[in-house]
């Protein structure tokens, strides 16, 4: 802890939605450290409207937008969760007295740092991230409890209440090495409406051909018809999502929205043991190749999860 007042606290995580709300345990545990303190966060242009739901957050920017104007914030503390050499240089400038990241990019303009190793994949990035905010109270330890960590404040919203019970499918990935291929995810929809009786829907944002879910009108269809908080309002009334290693992955966990994920783990920075859904009611899969991971084996999870959830 410092002697000094501490008013006005900087939190940036200007990437993607999956990496932001892994953030979130950390940004609890700032303002539990510094409860008199207002606290800013600057996101994405992206991801600010899923940003706003976080309780422990006073005030939401985009990193773009404040960027070239830090000092009239007057912000005693900047902690920088993803390291950015030009956001090392721009807090610097700034004279933000603490500034805390990791020793990289620039990391000699930092106050307070540590080596990043999280390229090991040894530990979650939620344990990351609270390592790297515990330089400023290393005596701190926050309770690390789902309902704890985890405080968003998704509205409720009654055009999506004819989800409820439904089952999410979230079938896209930002990156090709993770993507288990739209036709299963189709295929394993299909069974899951024909054997379980159950309602399936579709979610996400793509760019991709769906012309192949079109043509299954069985299947509820909000691809790329929902902005961020919708779709968390969407997952609140689901019972399970079935999706790749993605943000809306992170999104259900976060909301406590039980997950089914699939995995490869012959890559040492892909792995669940880092990028995993947070939560043991959570499922995780995972192969060397996902192409073994069959569509009736994740759907005989899905029969668990609904036995379990019917009990």
């Amino acid at each position: 802890m410092f002697k000094r007042k501490i008013k006005n606290i900087l939190a940036i995580r200007s990437d993607r939605l999956g990496e932001f709300l892994l953030t979130i345990p950390a940004l609890q545990f700032l303002k539990d450290t510094y409860k008199d303190a207002k606290f800013f966060l600057a996101v994405n242009k992206d991801i600010k409207e899923i940003a706003e739901l976080v309780e422990c957050v006073d005030s939401v920017l985009v990193w773009d937008n404040i960027k070239n104007n830090l000092r009239r914030f007057k912000f005693d503390i900047c902690v920088i969760f993803n390291p950015i050499k030009e956001a090392h240089i721009r807090i610097f400038l700034a004279s933000i007295p603490i500034r805390v990241g990791y020793n990289r990019k620039w990391g000699f303009l930092l106050t307070h740092k540590i080596e990043d190793t999280k390229y090991l994949s040894n530990r979650h990035e939620i344990i990351c991230n609270l390592e790297l905010v515990k330089l400023l109270n290393p005596d701190y330890e926050m309770p690390f409890k789902r309902d704890y960590i985890f405080r968003l404040r998704v509205p409720y919203n009654e055009k999506y209440k004819f989800l409820e019970k439904a089952i999410a499918i979230h079938p896209f990935t930002s990156d090709k090495i993770k993507d288990w291929g739209f036709k299963k995810f189709l295929e394993l929809g299909e069974k899951i409406v024909n054997e379980l009786k159950v309602k399936v829907v579709f979610v996400g944002k793509t760019d991709k051909d769906l012309e192949d879910l079109k043509d299954k009108n069985f299947f509820i269809n909000l691809v790329n018809k929902t902005t961020l908080v919708d779709l968390a309002c969407v997952l609140k009334f689901c019972r399970l999502l079935i999706t790749p290693d993605s943000g809306p992955m992170h999104l259900a966990s976060v909301i406590g929205t039980p997950v089914i994920a699939l995995f490869r783990n012959d890559l040492i920075g892909k792995t669940s043991k880092r990028w995993g859904p947070f939560g043991k009611e959570n499922v995780v899969i995972e192969k060397d190749n996902l192409n073994n991971i069959k569509v009736d084996e994740v759907f005989e999870k899905v029969k668990e999860k609904i036995k379990v959830d019917s009990k």
